[in-house]
């Protein structure tokens, strides 16, 4: 068996065991497809893994040590100046763990369903008057320009920076509800690469509303305390897959 992917895994990390959070990716895994969410989270039967994005991860490192220095010496980012955003990265006790998605994040139990909730920040941004914005960070490499969050896929990006802005108003601050997508474009129209990718880097706005996330985290608890598998997603493709594959082995 793969390395890279066992199933099912060690039955801690499902729910009810003792590593099992309900984390960032899983809420919008479940609002993708219930059905993989609870395969996933029930028995251990994940979805096949996408192999990791290791230059856009490079981009991430980068940018986050970037802003880290301008959050030493307590000053905004040129991108922020030139955007007119009114802020500086934000100086916390926790912030890395607050970007740290394997052993944290921002954390916070829900009483009312006993779930602890998690995800893990690229970064976040303070006001003058203590309010926050969360910050993601995005690489890719695209002819057009990218201005704005326009795509049908990017609802997993708004539901994202929406679920962090909870996550943090439940541990008691002040968040705003625009965040901001670092956005780094690769420039695909040089001469030549001369060990050297060039991007556009663009700060896109996005002014979203977190009121969903809590009535979901509800409708996850019934989800996992039922005993039946619920319906896959509309455009769920590996359900589709599944499908395909369970008709021929039939005929």
């Amino acid at each position: 068996m793969s390395d890279y992917y066992k199933i099912p895994r060690q039955p801690s990390y499902n729910y009810g065991g003792n590593n099992w959070k309900l984390s960032r990716s899983k809420i919008d895994l479940f609002m993708n497809c219930p059905k993989c969410f609870y395969l996933d989270n029930k028995f251990g039967i994940k979805r096949p893994p996408g192999y990791p994005f290791t230059l856009n991860s490079a981009v991430d490192a980068l940018l986050k040590k970037e802003f880290d220095r301008y959050r030493a010496e307590g000053k905004p980012h040129p991108i922020m100046v030139e955007n007119g955003v009114d802020a500086v990265p934000f100086q916390h006790e926790d912030i890395d763990k607050w970007r740290d998605a394997l052993h944290a994040g921002v954390m916070y139990l829900h009483e009312a369903t006993g779930l602890l909730i998690s995800g893990a920040v690229d970064d976040v941004w303070v006001k003058p008057d203590g309010e926050l914005i969360v910050v993601d960070y995005k690489a890719t490499s695209k002819a057009e320009e990218i201005v704005a969050l326009d795509q049908d896929w990017q609802i997993g990006y708004k539901r994202q920076s929406e679920i962090y802005e909870w996550l943090l108003r439940m541990n008691g601050f002040k968040v705003s509800d625009t965040a901001y997508f670092v956005y780094a474009n690769g420039d695909t129209e040089k001469e030549e690469f001369g060990d050297c990718l060039h991007f556009d880097t663009r700060l896109i706005p996005y002014t979203g509303n977190a009121d969903w996330v809590e009535p979901v985290i509800f409708d996850i608890k019934k989800c996992l305390n039922g005993d039946k598998v619920p319906d896959k997603g509309e455009d769920c493709d590996y359900c589709t897959y599944r499908e395909a594959v369970d008709g021929q082995l039939k005929d």
